[in-house]
């Protein structure tokens, strides 16, 4: 929806302006100079006649300057901008699985996600940048300096009516908005692809090996005997049968029989 805003904005605009030209002698003047103007702003290419108010011979003038390209660029990237949301809204609805198949669908999406921010935010700055030109050259101020007419005192020439620019400045808005909805969308893509998961999940068996050093340097639960005495080789003995004590050895305790 934001890109269909931002191309329909742009690509749609048609305006124009209104000069008036009064010679000194009322017969040659035109109080009624309308000027068109419209998408893609080649306005090098934007003819239009004045009177010269010397006598019934007129000029043929032009507007200044080719905006062509920042506004082609501009609209451009939103119409593939929106092809590719669209493109994108389908796969996650109806081909989920083949999306997160062997993560490519994801890092792909991530890919592209960045790609489009840059392009948004290089092709809104250009856009704007092109539409403060086009201001300025259709300027009704602007464009009766062109008119030879409006160089002498003796005649008045005057704007009637000035372009409005409302829809061009909305195109602009809704270009640096969709730069921040698709630089904001980086985040939600970046989980998909697994690498944020993947970055915080600890070592392997990090905690289960903690409990076993209990095990290895210190006191095993098991080792307790039922008479109180410990079970591993080297420790201290514990009483035997007839009431005499266990020797001390290496290997563990023996019976007083076998001591006999």
């Amino acid at each position: 929806l934001f890109a269909i805003f931002a191309f329909a904005t742009c690509g749609g605009y048609s305006g124009g302006l209104r000069l008036s030209v009064d010679c000194a002698n009322k017969s040659e003047s035109d109080l009624n100079i309308d000027i068109a103007f419209a998408y893609p702003f080649r306005l090098h290419q934007v003819n239009f006649d004045a009177p010269t108010c010397e006598g019934k011979r007129r000029e043929k003038l032009s507007l200044i300057g080719d905006f062509s390209s920042s506004a082609e660029f501009f609209v451009t990237i939103a119409v593939f901008a929106f092809l590719y949301s669209l493109a994108a809204t389908v796969v996650y609805i109806f081909f989920q699985n083949k999306y997160r198949e062997n993560n490519r669908g994801p890092l792909i999406d991530f890919i592209v996600t960045v790609v489009f921010s840059f392009l948004w935010l290089v092709s809104s700055s250009a856009w704007a940048k092109g539409l403060s030109d086009v201001k300025i050259a259709t300027d009704p101020d602007e464009v009766l300096l062109l008119m030879s007419a409006c160089k002498q005192q003796s005649n008045k020439c005057l704007p009637v009516r000035s372009p409005v620019m409302s829809s061009l400045n909305t195109s602009v808005v809704f270009g640096f908005l969709n730069f921040i909805l698709w630089a904001g969308n980086i985040w939600f893509v970046f989980k998909e692809t697994g690498w944020h998961s993947s970055g915080q999940r600890h070592p392997p068996d990090a905690m289960e090996k903690q409990p076993s050093s209990y095990n290895q340097g210190g006191y095993n639960q098991d080792s307790y005997g039922p008479a109180g005495g410990y079970n591993q080789p080297g420790s201290y003995g514990q009483v035997g049968e007839y009431g005499q004590s266990q020797s001390y050895g290496q290997s563990g305790p023996t019976s007083f029989a076998n001591q006999i």
